[in-house]
């Protein structure tokens, strides 16, 4: 399993440190958008495929980042 500090990047230097997923410039709130309006993690992954499954998936696996929104 791939923890979420391998997963989770927020640099002043890309999106002026909105949290990102390591190796891309997609932000984590992209992520919950798309799940909170129904769509699938593959339609998501479809659409950003800079974006890891196994990054996608640490995220979904921390409900923390879920309670608070990004």
């Amino acid at each position: 399993m791939t923890s979420t500090s391998r997963v989770v990047n927020s640099d002043p230097d890309i999106l002026g440190g909105i949290p990102v997923f390591i190796g891309t410039r997609v932000p984590l709130k992209t992520l919950l958008d798309y799940l909170k309006a129904g769509d699938s993690l593959d339609e998501f992954l479809d659409h950003f495929p800079s974006v890891r499954r196994e990054q996608a998936i640490a995220l979904c696996n921390n409900s923390i980042l879920f309670d608070d929104e990004i």
